[in-house]
């Protein structure tokens, strides 16, 4: 086992390298940088553009300048009026005065110690920044994550047992409607019918807590804090249980026919016994192995609609907004945490496997 985790972690390294690799290369290749954000921001409001890469000693006069021309030799477009002296400094800031492989091998350098560096358009670094969206979509994720897991392996299991029966058909029904119609669907239908949209009015509409929060009792903190994440949570529990559900009824059909079932069958134990003591451990393991990618599914791209529809600023929202303004410190120091986290839980799932199942040998060798 030590063998396996140390092969497993060591290979995460040149995967990880890869990735960041193979990301950087798209991203240099995309049109529209973070220069040309910042020029786009400035042709329509100076001030606000120049306060965002603040230490350049730049105002809005010697910016444009009034005899300033276009450099026509720069690579950027639509620069009529632009002093070129200031696109250097906003490429030396940036760090575009650099080739772009030496760019990204001090970028890996640095994410090596977890130096994340600072968001081109806010004065704090990228864990800051992360820290301070992770509450909310960790209170979406875990909490989704865990009504779907409660409500899908019990339902998918029923089904199994009672395959073919009217529980399971009038069941496969709000399963197919649960993985047909997306999560931002049925988080419009909660905003119309239940968070004021055309009817009532039950729930808040956006934010995680109330604007009086703080001076709430501990009970009351607690009770705020669900009444403002029932809406998202159901929108997301709707979207993402049907699958699992779907998984957990055919992984369990697939046991329930096995030869090892009839032989316990024969000798007399119970259906409970047969059910829990026999398939249970091996039907979970597909279920098990799928884990970590549910997890960082719903955790870090499923609530991206649902975050921007209620107003909750999370990782979703940022990481949407970071590719929107080619944020590049953001998106690749996000980037670089969650595939490093997603291959941990990869590792951890497949560690589950002797959890469930001792027989199982994660270091054998094929022939």
């Amino acid at each position: 086992m030590p063998i396996y985790i140390l092969k497993r972690l060591l290979l995460m390294i040149p995967t990880l390298f890869g990735i960041m690799l193979i990301n950087f290369i798209v991203v240099q290749a995309a049109p529209g940088g973070p220069i040309q954000q910042v020029l786009a921001k400035i042709r329509g409001g100076a001030l606000d553009a120049d306060s965002r890469i603040g230490g350049t000693g730049q105002d809005g006069m010697n910016t444009f300048g009034e005899h300033g021309g276009a450099d026509h030799t720069s690579s950027y477009r639509g620069l009529q009026g632009v002093d070129p002296e200031f696109i250097k400094q906003l490429e030396k800031q940036f760090g575009f005065d650099k080739p772009a492989h030496e760019r990204f091998f001090v970028m890996i350098k640095n994410y090596l110690t977890f130096d994340f560096g600072k968001s081109y358009f806010h004065d704090m670094d990228v864990w800051s920044i992360v820290k301070q969206k992770l509450p909310v979509s960790i209170s979406l994720g875990l909490w989704t994550l865990i009504l779907v897991y409660l409500i899908s392996i019990p339902l998918g299991i029923r089904k199994a047992v009672n395959d073919g029966s009217f529980f399971d058909i009038w069941t496969s029904f709000i399963v197919i409607i649960g993985y047909a119609v997306p999560s931002f669907l049925f988080a419009l239908f909660l905003i119309i019918f239940f968070a004021g949209g055309s009817f009532v009015q039950i729930f808040p509409l956006n934010g995680l807590v109330s604007d009086n929060f703080a001076s709430l009792s501990f009970f009351g903190k607690i009770t705020d804090y669900l009444w403002h994440m029932t809406l998202p949570i159901v929108a997301m529990v709707i979207a993402g249980f049907a699958k699992l559900t779907l998984l957990t009824k055919n992984s369990f059909l697939e046991e329930i026919n096995k030869q090892y079932v009839l032989c316990a069958r024969a000798k007399g134990i119970s259906e409970k016994a047969v059910l829990y003591g026999h398939i249970f451990r091996n039907a979970m393991l597909i279920v098990i192995a799928g884990f970590p990618a549910a997890f960082i599914g719903i955790l870090f791209t499923s609530s991206l609609l649902i975050e921007i529809l209620f107003s909750l600023d999370g990782l979703g929202l940022l990481g949407f907004e970071a590719a929107m303004a080619r944020n590049y410190p953001v998106m690749f120091g996000t980037l670089y945490m969650f595939t490093l986290i997603g291959m941990l839980l990869h590792l951890l799932g497949d560690l589950s496997y002797m959890l469930v199942d001792p027989r199982i040998d994660l270091e054998q060798k094929k022939g």
